[in-house]
């Protein structure tokens, strides 16, 4: 489960990031970098979404400030 948790923590930080660029200096890193690859960029929009689900319904198990272990 410390995997699972880590790259979902890894995605979040991924798609935080892009939408950082993205309302900073409307720089879509991701597109970026995949946008050659429009299936691959959907997918790991994809995952980021599912990554997020995943931290919210797991958090307060995991989280140490809001109950966790």
């Amino acid at each position: 489960m410390k995997a699972l948790h880590m790259v979902a923590y890894l995605l979040l930080w991924i798609g935080g990031l892009n939408w950082g660029l993205i309302g900073l200096f409307e720089f879509n890193l991701v597109n970026s970098i995949l946008g050659t690859a429009p299936v691959v960029e959907k997918l790991v929009y994809v995952l980021v979404g599912a990554a997020t689900l995943y931290i919210i319904a797991t958090h307060k198990g995991d989280c140490k400030v809001c109950g966790g272990k």
